[in-house]
């Protein structure tokens, strides 16, 4: 097993950003997030609004401003704070519907609604070699944070509140594309030739897929337990609720997997049969696996 214990600055991970998501947060449509790609002269900024029909142009003008103030508190929040990741790259092979981590097993998920296309029934297990070929792979596990307090500032403030909050998020997630950048050219070394931008990055073209606990692929919360324990998250001040949410709220873990073939896909439906087998692969109670799965079970 390969693992490093990293903190960045924040000034090294805002390029990192997917300020697509951040308006997001905000009521911003996807044309308005165009502003953090314009050039920060006034000349610009000013071209750029121009690109608007003019009852558009107020809404590019707040866009505008909002930008502006984030990166004005990106650069206060790098005096004094940080974002925190930890990997590990473990050995593992796929034994069926599981991925066994260094004999430890994984238990997954597997798409059961048909397919129009008559496609196959993915599983992230799938995109990990078989035990059964007698040859070791590797996985990718993950998790990243910001400083605790920085969620805890402007309490009386609601609106840098909010801004501070949304940055967070954001911060998060960019220390993990910077760590995977890292962890697929150097530290496991499966793409040492990659030569991508930035915005290549952040719309995925590079090879292998890094699916975050609770998303399509990964949709049990409760898989963060057995994450935790391989990863000890508290090495980096992430606690766990009891029902698996992870505190800092501003924090997001998950697998990285190489294949060249991997991608996302959402596990979809399931029925009562393979809640049951998923129930049996992880040592818990149907009753108790149910309620995390609430929104992937067939009514």
């Amino acid at each position: 097993m390969k693992e490093e214990v990293l903190s960045y600055a924040i000034h090294d991970v805002t390029p990192y950003i997917n300020w697509i998501y951040f308006f997001h947060a905000w009521g911003f449509q996807l044309r308005f997030s165009a502003i953090a790609n314009i050039h920060g002269c006034d000349v610009c900024r000013a071209s750029w609004l121009t690109t608007f029909p003019e009852e558009e142009r107020s809404k590019a003008a707040e866009a505008m401003q909002l930008f502006k103030e984030a990166n004005r508190m990106l650069n206060q929040l790098d005096e004094d704070y940080q974002v925190h990741v930890i990997y590990q790259l473990r050995e593992a092979n796929s034994d069926g519907d599981n991925i066994l981590m260094e004999g430890t097993p994984f238990p997954l998920l597997r798409q059961q609604t048909p397919h129009t296309d008559n496609s196959p029934y993915l599983c992230l297990s799938d995109f990990i070699r078989p035990l059964s070929s007698g040859k070791q792979d590797t996985i990718g596990l993950f998790a990243a944070t910001c400083d605790g307090e920085i969620e805890a500032l402007y309490e009386n403030d609601p609106y840098k509140r909010m801004l501070v909050q949304t940055l967070a998020d954001r911060l998060a997630e960019a220390a993990t594309e910077k760590v995977h950048e890292y962890v697929r050219k150097t530290a496991w070394g499966y793409a040492k030739d990659e030569n991508l931008t930035i915005p290549d990055l952040l719309v995925e073209k590079y090879q292998g897929i890094r699916p975050a606990v609770g998303y399509p692929s990964l949709p049990d919360q409760s898989i963060i337990f057995l994450l935790n324990q391989l990863l000890k998250m508290e090495r980096i001040g992430i606690t766990l609720t009891e029902s698996g949410a992870m505190s800092p709220h501003a924090s997001v873990s998950g697998l990285m997997i190489a294949h060249p073939s991997s991608h996302y896909f959402a596990v979809g439906k399931i029925g009562d049969d393979q809640l049951e087998d998923y129930a049996r692969r992880r040592g818990m109670q149907v009753s108790e696996i149910r309620k995390f799965l609430l929104a992937n079970l067939k009514l």
